[in-house]
This record gives C-alpha cells, structure tokens and sequence, in this order.
C-alpha cells in the first residue's frame, strides 16, 4: 500500500569522509548550519507554518487512495461530520484514506484524515472521539509545535526557512518526512491530556457524546494486535497512563450527566 512507503520513508544524505585534520572544522560546520535552522524555525510566521502544512497535505492527499465522494466510507463520515465545521475556529475538511494501518490524525490547518480500517473497528460514537481527540491536539497547537520541532532536528528540512520570509517550496523527500511526523507525531502526557480534554470539549460543543471518545480508548487499549496493528493501537495497548486518562474521562463524563452509549 501507498501508505507503507510514507511510513517507511527515511531521506539518505550523501556520504562524506573528511580527513582528520579538516574534521574540527567539518563539525564547526555542521554545529553552525544547525543554530541557523534552529534560528529559522523559531522565527517562521504563521503564513510561512500555513504554506508548509499546506504543501505536506497536498503531498499526503496525492500519496495516498483518497476514497471518492460516493464511498460508503467517506458517506459515513460526511454524516457523521456534517455539521462539524470547525474547531476554535480552524476551519476543519476531512477525507478518507484506503489503507491498512488503524489510523487518524489531523494537521494544523485543520484537515482531518481517517484511515479507513479505524473506521472498520469503531463504531459511531467511538470513531468521533478519535477524531475530536486529535482535533484537540489541534486546538492546543499541539501538532503545530511538533511540526515546528521537526524544522529545528531533521536535517532533511535545512531548506524549508527560506530567507526573506518566504516560504520554500519543499522536496518530495522533504515533504515525507514532514508528513510522516504529522502523522506520527507523539506527545507527552501532558498534551495527550490536554487533547482528551479539548476533544471531550469539542464533541460536548457539537452535539456529541464524549463517551465515544473514552470508549474508543478502552477498544484501542485492549488492542493484542494484528494483520492491521498500527502506531495508534501499539500505542494505546502499551501506554502506562491509558488507564488513567479512561478512568479520568470516564468519572468527567459521568459527572457530566451523559449516559453511556450501549456497545454495538
């Protein structure tokens, strides 16, 4: 599958050997074009993060099977999202990819992905408290700023603060590696609750039941693995705190006055 190669991309560099007496000058070098990335990425605006995410998305959408408006995935998702227009006023676009791994994931821009083999393990409700937890990372900037951090380590984006405040158009290379750190992106326990809390915010808003969102953890953690076992279920199936943040959301839900939705 497409989305195999995206995960699987690592960007090769060419292979040099200094001598031993021009190495000191070599690693000068080196710790030189490291501070002025550095310097570049905690100075972007946000037009110039806009454009980046912007490209990585239209990389993403062109790299992946975007299922087609009449899918029965993508016509369950439109019904379930249809009045889901934005999130603190992120405008927010969705779209299905076709692919294996149990995913989802949203970007800064908004634009919200499902793989369509989450879609196949979680019903309704649990599907929309995926969706609105990683919205809530969204919302708290979250993936914002682990984009941002990629601009500051990985080296295969040296070029993407251009000069002048403009933004550089990014390689193919560039681009997948970004794309693979918005997909794969991970927080700390912090923002992972922050995320749960803005989410379980964001489905109260939109009419939804934030049980879906603690319902789907408990589904991902009992995950034991499988043909289709992804970074999210591994995630959630090893994480130390996942049965605290269930037991946290659970108690805020009840005390909330919303009732469970039964299992289907």
């Amino acid at each position: 599958m497409i989305i195999k190669k995206i995960l699987g991309i690592v960007v090769f560099g060419a292979a040099c050997v200094a001598p031993v007496e021009v190495s000191a000058q070599f690693n000068l070098s080196k710790a030189v074009k490291a501070a002025g990335k550095a310097a570049q990425a905690l100075t972007l605006t946000d037009e110039q993060m806009a454009g980046y995410v912007r490209q990585s998305v239209e990389w993403m959408d062109k790299n992946n099977p975007v299922l087609p408006e009449d899918n029965d995935y993508v016509v369950r998702l439109r019904r379930l999202t249809q009045n889901v227009k934005d999130a603190d006023g992120i405008p927010l676009n969705f779209k299905v990819y076709d692919v294996i791994d149990v995913n989802a994931f949203a970007c800064p821009d908004g634009s919200v992905r499902v793989f369509s083999s989450l879609m196949d393990i979680m019903n309704d409700d649990e599907l929309m408290g995926v969706i609105g937890h990683e919205i809530g990372h969204v919302v708290k900037r979250h993936s914002k700023n682990a984009m941002k951090q990629q601009l500051l380590t990985d080296a295969a984006l040296d070029a993407a603060g251009a000069a002048s405040g403009k933004v550089a158009r990014l390689t193919d290379s560039q681009l997948g590696a970004l794309s693979q750190n918005l997909m794969n992106a991970k927080f700390s326990q912090k923002q992972e609750m922050e995320a749960d809390d803005c989410g379980y915010e964001f489905l109260v808003a939109n009419g939804l039941n934030p049980w879906g969102m603690v319902m789907a953890f408990e589904k991902l953690s009992g995950s034991e693995g499988d043909a289709k076992s992804s970074m999210i279920q591994k995630m959630f199936s090893s994480h130390p705190d996942t049965q605290k943040r269930i037991k946290r959301m659970s108690e805020r839900a009840q005390k909330d006055g919303f009732e469970r939705p039964a299992a289907k």
